[in-house]
C-alpha cells in the first residue's frame, strides 16, 4: 500500500529495471518447491505483465534490463523478445546490458532477447559468443553391451527416437533428418532476429554468426552492440533517457502495483489459467528434485473447477511437457473435451516443449498457440524394457521367482519378452499410435493420411508445426490470452481476470484439507498429497531400475 501511494504521489519519471541475469521461470504460482528452487528468478508472466502495463503507464518513460541469461528455452526467449518489441511500439526507449554474451551461458538465447531492444550495451571486457545452433545426442548402446544389459524397446514410427539412446550408436537416417531440421529452423529464427534487430540483411546476420565469437571492440565495429559500457553507465543512460530526475523501479515492486490495479475490477470476466508442467503421470502433480510432474488428477481438477465456475468464460492451458504416461495424457485430453462441451473454449499455450504426450493433451483444444522455437509433435509411442539379468549375475546377484499367469513377469528386468509377448506389444503399440493419429486428425480437422505423414514420432519446431497444421498460431501467453478473449466473445480491450486453477490454498496443496469444489475433491482428497510430498519417489513403477529411461517403464509412453 505504501508503494502504491508513493507511485501515485510522485510525479518524477521512472525507468523500469528488469533483472534478466537469471532465466525466467514458468511454473504455477502455487508451486512452492518450484518457487524455492527459482531463488529469485523472475516469473515469465510477471515480466510480460509488467512490460504490457509499462507501455501505457505515463510514469514509466523507459526500460533498462540486464540480459546476461534471460531464458533457458527458445520459447521463453521469444516470448520476452515479442513483449519487448510490443513495449517499444509505445515509443519509449529500451536499453539492454550484458556483461558478456558468452560467460554466463545461454549466449544465443540471451542475444536473441537483446536484439529486441533499441540499444544493446556490452561491458568492455565482454564478448558476443553467438556461434550458432547445434544438437549433440549421446548414445549408450556400447555401454549397455559392456554392462550386459539388453534393451528391448519398440516404437511407432521411425522418427520416434527416444529408444535410440539405448539401441543405437549414432543417428539413424530418420533421427538425423529430424534433428537437422530442428537445428536449421532454430538457426533461421536466430538469423531473422539478428537481421531485424540489428538492421542488417539475413546474409550479413548469418555471416556474423559464422565469424563469432566476437570480442567487445569487434562486436561494436560490426554493429552487434551499440556501446561498450559498464552496468552503472547503462543505468545512468536509462535514467537520462527517462528524464534527468528519473528514478529506477525494480520489476518486483512495479509488478505489485500492477497486481493491485488488476484487483480494482473484481467483476471482470474470468479466464482460467491451468498449468501442465513436467512429465505426465497419473495422480497429482508433484514437486521433484529434477522438476515438477504434470499429474492428471491435478490438471483434470483444474478443468473441473473451470467447468463448474460460471465466472470462467474460457481456459488457457499452458503446456510445458516432453510427454509421459499414455493413460494420464488421455485423461487430460478428456478433460479438455469436457470443457469444450460445457461451452468453455480452450486455448493451449505451448512453452519450450509440448511433444508426445504434451501434444496429446493439446490436440483437442479449440486453438493451439506455439512459439516459433517450441519443440512439439512427436506423435508416436515407445514401449519396452531393459533386460539387466546379465548385469546382475555379473556382479553376483541372482534371482529366483514363482508366478501365476503366463505374463506375470511381462515387465520384469530379469526376463526377455517371449515371442507371444512381443506380438501383444506390437498390437498394443499399433492401437496406441492409431488412436493418436485419429484424434489428431479429428481435433485438428486434418486428413488422416496427412497426419500420419507429419507424425511417425517426428518432432517439429513451432514454425514448422504451423506450416503442417499441427498448431494454429505463433506466439506465447499474450497471443493465447487474445485468442481466449476472442473465442469467449470478450472485447480485446476489456479488462479480464486471469485465475490460476485448480485453486488450492496451502492446506489443500499439502493434502491437509480437501478442495472446495466437490468434483475436484473427488480427485484431490486425503493425506496422499502430503505423503507424496514427503516421499516424492513413491508411486513410481516397480520392477524397473532407477537408471532406466522413462520410456522403458511399464506402460506406453507418448
Amino acid at each position: 500500500m505504501r508503494l502504491t501511494r508513493t507511485l501515485r504521489s510522485l510525479r518524477t519519471p521512472r525507468a523500469l529495471a528488469l533483472d534478466l541475469s537469471q532465466p525466467v521461470t514458468d511454473a504455477p504460482s502455487d508451486d512452492l518447491l518450484a518457487r524455492f528452487r527459482a531463488q529469485g528468478r523472475p516469473a515469465l508472466r510477471d515480466v510480460l505483465d509488467a512490460l504490457e502495463a509499462a507501455a501505457s503507464d505515463p510514469r514509466i518513460e523507459a526500460i533498462v534490463a540486464k540480459v546476461d541469461a534471460p531464458a533457458e528455452t527458445w520459447a521463453h526467449a521469444q516470448e520476452l523478445h515479442a513483449a519487448i518489441i510490443a513495449f517499444r511500439a509505445s515509443g519509449k526507449p529500451a536499453i539492454a546490458h550484458a556483461q558478456s554474451f558468452s560467460e554466463a551461458g545461454n549466449a544465443v538465447l540471451a542475444y536473441l532477447v537483446a536484439t529486441a531492444f533499441e540499444e544493446i550495451h556490452l561491458q568492455p571486457t565482454g564478448d558476443v559468443g553467438v556461434t550458432g545452433v547445434a544438437a549433440v545426442q549421446p548414445f549408450v548402446a556400447d555401454l549397455l553391451d559392456k554392462l550386459d544389459v539388453v534393451p528391448q524397446l519398440e516404437h511407432r514410427h521411425e522418427y520416434k527416437s527416444a529408444k535410440d539412446l539405448f539401441t543405437e550408436r549414432g543417428f539413424t537416417d530418420a533421427h538425423r533428418e529430424a534433428a537437422d531440421r530442428i537445428v536449421t529452423s532454430m538457426h533461421e529464427q536466430l538469423v531473422e532476429a539478428i537481421a531485424a534487430g540489428r538492421d542488417v540483411t539475413s546474409e550479413r546476420a548469418a555471416a556474423l554468426i559464422d565469424q563469432a565469437p566476437h570480442l567487445g571492440e569487434d562486436a561494436l565495429a560490426n554493429g552487434l552492440v551499440d556501446r561498450l559500457a559498464y552496468r552503472d553507465e547503462t543505468f545512468a543512460e536509462a535514467k537520462r533517457r527517462a528524464g534527468e530526475a528519473a528514478t529506477l523501479v525494480p520489476l518486483d515492486r512495479y509488478r505489485s502495483v500492477v497486481r493491485r490495479r488488476q484487483l480494482r475490477h473484481p467483476r471482470r470476466p474470468t479466464i482460467a489459467l491451468i498449468h501442465g508442467h513436467g512429465a505426465i503421470g497419473v495422480g497429482r502433480s508433484r514437486p521433484g528434485a529434477m522438476g515438477s510432474s504434470m499429474g492428471a488428477d491435478t490438471v483434470v481438477a483444474g478443468f473441473q473447477q473451470a467447468i463448474n465456475d460460471d465466472r470462467v468464460r474460457a481456459i488457457v492451458f499452458r503446456v510445458e511437457s516432453p510427454g509421459g504416461s499414455a493413460v494420464a495424457s488421455d485423461a487430460i485430453w478428456r478433460a479438455v473435451a469436457r470443457a469444450r462441451e460445457a461451452g468453455k473454449p480452450v486455448v493451449v499455450s505451448m512453452g519450450g516443449v509440448a511433444g508426445s504426450g504434451g501434444y496429446w493433451v493439446s490436440m483437442g483444444a479449440d486453438r493451439i498457440v506455439a512459439s516459433p522455437g517450441t519443440i512439439t509433435g512427436s506423435i508416436g509411442v515407445v514401449y519396452g524394457k531393459l533386460v539387466a539379468r546379465g548385469l546382475f549375475e555379473r556382479v553376483g546377484i541372482t534371482t529366483d521367482e514363482v508366478h501365476r499367469g503366463d505374463n506375470a513377469l511381462l515387465m520384469s528386468t530379469f526376463r526377455p519378452f517371449t515371442e507371444d509377448q512381443r506380438a501383444k506389444n506390437d498390437a498394443f503399440l499399433d492401437r496406441v499410435y492409431a488412436t493418436f493419429v485419429d484424434r489428431v486428425a479429428d481435433g485438428r480437422g486434418l486428413d488422416r493420411a496427412h497426419v500420419h505423414e507429419v507424425a511417425r514420432g517426428r518432432v517439429w519446431t513451432g514454425t514448422d508445426a504451423l506450416a503442417r497444421g499441427l498448431v494454429d498460431e505463433l506466439g506465447g501467453y499474450r497471443q493465447a490470452l487474445a485468442a481466449a478473449r476472442s473465442l469467449a466473445g470478450i472485447a480485446a480491450d476489456a479488462p479480464v481476470k486471469l485465475e490460476e486453477l485448480p485453486h488450492r490454498p496451502l492446506p489443500e496443496r499439502l493434502g491437509l484439507r480437501p478442495p472446495a469444489d466437490p468434483e475436484a475433491r473427488a480427485l484431490l482428497t486425503g493425506l496422499g498429497g502430503l505423503v507424496r510430498l514427503l516421499r516424492p519417489g513413491s508411486g513410481t513403477q516397480a520392477q524397473m531400475p532407477a537408471w532406466a529411461d522413462p520410456a522403458a517403464r511399464a506402460g506406453p509412453q507418448r
